[in-house]
């Protein structure tokens, strides 16, 4: 099998593959402050079409930057968001990342409830101090439980990352975010998952230490 590969040093490789980007995005322009998210979405997905299904609200990217540089926690709802978040940046905030769905203690209210523990792990975060951000790629009960708490408990998050992925509840949940009067960036439909999660707070740090990585 002859396949001839181009020659592309380890360094090269990201900015290589954020200008071919550019070049299929062709002439469609973005909100200059949208634009580094989207790009960074695509580069983790090969997928093209969250150019289309991200939807931001107003001045999101701006308000998570600043929470980035308040030196916020990030909680997310897998390990896996967790493991790529770029923690080396965060921290030079003064941030951290936090997961809390392996907590033994969590498993143990859920089973008791009766509820999962990716609902119970967003009823935990609530009572973190300081700014949050919920970057959420997998569960859609992480993302509902997160509306009714900003609905009911007057939960003021600094931004919420909706980007469950898959078929039961998924589509409802992220609509249920975009109805709410709080800063958010959601990946509309059923697409999504924690390296979209994740790849959306990376692109925020990048921004926010002056690292736009295009």
């Amino acid at each position: 099998m002859n396949v001839e590969l181009q020659r592309v040093a380890p360094a090269e490789i990201e900015a290589r593959s954020m200008e071919l980007i550019a070049q299929e995005l062709g002439e469609r322009t973005f909100p200059t402050e949208q634009l580094p998210v989207i790009k960074r979405v695509i580069h983790t997905t090969a997928d093209f079409d969250y150019a289309d299904n991200l939807v931001f609200s107003e001045g999101a990217v701006p308000k998570g930057i600043a929470a980035m540089k308040g030196g916020c926690t990030i909680v997310t709802d897998t390990q896996m968001a967790w493991s790529g978040i770029n923690k080396r940046v965060l921290e030079k905030f003064g941030g951290k990342a936090v997961c809390f769905m392996s907590d033994p203690d969590v498993a143990a209210e859920a089973r008791a409830r009766g509820v999962t523990r990716a609902a119970v792990s967003m009823e935990r975060a609530a009572g973190l101090s300081g700014p949050v951000i919920f970057a959420l790629g997998n569960a859609p009960t992480a993302l509902v439980r997160v509306c009714r708490l900003i609905d009911e408990v007057a939960l003021a998050p600094a931004l919420v990352i909706g980007a469950p992925v898959g078929f039961v509840n998924v589509v409802e949940s992220k609509e249920l975010l975009l109805g709410l009067d709080v800063p958010y960036i959601v990946a509309r439909g059923r697409k999504g998952g924690s390296n979209v999660a994740a790849a959306v707070c990376n692109a925020l740090l990048y921004l926010a230490s002056g690292n736009v990585r295009e």
